[in-house]
């Protein structure tokens, strides 16, 4: 299947449905990364999904992309540019509201599965515009409220699903930050699955059997 020009880069696995609206995953790596990394697990995942795995829009030196700036001056800490983070988010709904229309896809099973600066995005995504999605996979990040849409929380979120999954040790994000999901997910009426793994800042084989499976009963 050749790819249609939208607003983002990315790659794509074709659905194995024949016929009717297509289910679909879309893609968001991390910080430094590009849109192969997550893409890896697509040959794995439920064949009626289309994956679309997507390419962030800001060029890092020397190599890799990003959602937005962090910067790592020792002085100040780590500090997230929260505006660039906002102009992503809104990004990502047009893009999938491109690919809604280019691939003739069921706007009402719509997935996002995050890794880390990924995450992060489709907390804000799916928070924001909970009518546009209907599960999420966070994988090893948190909930930036800074980057919610104001009045996020009088909105429907009643037809979302969260996955959410981080590393005991994790170095990158701090695994308390993580922890705090759940409680902010429920306040929303969101249900909810929340596992840690005994790992760093990545995804290990048993994390990924269990979204997988997450995945296969909620798409």
């Amino acid at each position: 299947m050749s790819l249609k020009p939208l607003s983002l880069e990315y790659l794509l696995r074709p659905s194995s449905k024949v016929s009717g609206k297509i289910p679909a995953l879309f893609m968001f790596h991390g910080y430094g990364s590009n849109e192969e990394d997550l893409f890896s697990f697509a040959s794995e995942l439920p064949g009626e999904l289309m994956v679309i795995s997507v390419k962030a829009p800001y060029n890092l030196e020397p190599f890799g992309h990003a959602w937005y700036a962090i910067n790592f001056d020792a002085e100040q800490g780590k500090w997230s540019d929260d505006e660039q983070a906002k102009e992503s988010r809104e990004k990502i709904v047009a893009f999938i509201d491109e690919a809604i229309e280019a691939y003739d896809l069921d706007k009402d099973n719509i997935t996002l599965l995050g890794f880390s600066q990924g995450t992060i995005l489709s907390y804000a995504v799916a928070l924001s515009y909970p009518e546009k999605v209907k599960n999420v996979v966070a994988l090893s990040g948190y909930i930036n409220e800074n980057i919610l849409m104001e009045g996020y929380a009088d909105k429907d979120h009643s037809n979302l699903n969260f996955y959410v999954s981080h590393g005991q040790v994790d170095q990158v994000i701090p695994l308390e930050w993580a922890e705090k999901s759940p409680e902010f997910l429920k306040k929303l009426n969101i249900p909810t699955t929340y596992e840690e793994f005994p790992v760093g800042h990545g995804v290990s084989q048993q994390n990924f059997f269990s979204f997988k499976k997450w995945l296969e009963e909620h798409v």
